[in-house]
């Protein structure tokens, strides 16, 4: 079975600095004769606050032939408590009424396909607590499926026993819990985007697959971070095991954030940064 994972394609109506990707990116998609595609999240510019973003971007990924699953993320449905864009139920249900649920689980092949909404960890509330239930019991009944976990945000950036990354990826809390749960079941591969670098690497049994952005790289705005910077997607194929490949698709321009991030996303620039 061929998965084509794509992530942070970050398209908008009335910010349309990444929108020239999608035809390129669309076109090879339906050349590869995969599957089954799936997004691992920031579908949108800003979807946690404006439903058009999503409508939008949900109307162009409809012009895929091929079956498509979606994760969100945090341009999606927003972030941590103390953020300017907070997950709460408002931004949920935005979701969820104009994209579909924000996990999901697929059985194909042998193999069972897990979704995970990763915005959700580091609440502590009752919807973690929830996922982190309904998550044990698709490991549970899996009966005999391998699994693959698909995820916005990376279980780490540098090492698997960093601390606090603060918005790269999961905080430690959430990272042991869901680490008891890989090296308890039989998790092939853990694949998410967010970090806008390519890479791949492995912790225990597990493969890990860090996809690269469809819109844009980073340049100086945030530290260098394992694996290359590229546009692109990465092709997964799924037999008895898991082999993964990182594509550069051609025709898909490297648009870099700081050059437009005043226009797209301002409030990630810091004061200091206006300043100079």
């Amino acid at each position: 079975m061929k998965i084509i994972q794509i992530t942070d394609t970050h398209f908008s109506p009335n910010k349309p600095h990444f929108n020239g990707n999608w035809a390129p990116l669309l076109s090879w998609i339906e050349e590869t004769g995969a599957d089954l595609i799936i997004h691992t999240g920031d579908l949108t510019v800003d979807g946690a606050d404006k439903d058009e973003d999503i409508t939008f971007s949900m109307d162009l990924m409809r012009q895929v032939s091929i079956p498509m699953l979606i994760v969100p993320g945090n341009h999606d449905v927003g972030h941590f408590r103390e953020t300017d864009q907070p997950v709460n139920a408002e931004r949920l249900a935005r979701w969820r009424s104009l994209a579909g649920d924000d996990r999901w689980l697929e059985d194909a092949a042998g193999w069972r396909f897990i979704g995970l909404n990763s915005l959700l960890l580091g609440h502590e509330d009752d919807e973690e607590e929830a996922q982190f239930e309904w998550l044990a019991r698709a490991f549970e009944d899996r009966a005999g499926r391998r699994v693959a976990l698909f995820a916005h945000k990376p279980l780490f950036v540098d090492a698997p026993d960093e601390g606090d990354t603060g918005y790269w990826s999961v905080r430690p809390a959430q990272r042991r819990r869901l680490y008891d749960l890989i090296s308890a079941h039989d998790v092939a591969l853990f694949a998410s985007g967010h970090l806008h670098w390519a890479w791949q690497g492995r912790f225990g049994n597990t493969q890990l697959s860090w996809g690269p952005s469809a819109a844009f790289i980073i340049d100086k705005m945030e530290r260098e971070m394992p694996g290359e910077r590229l546009i692109g997607a990465v092709v997964h194929e799924f037999d008895r095991s898991v082999e993964s490949e990182i594509v550069a698709v051609p025709g898909m321009t490297a648009y870099v954030l700081d050059d437009v991030v005043l226009e797209v996303y301002p409030q990630a620039v810091k004061p200091r940064e206006v300043a100079e």
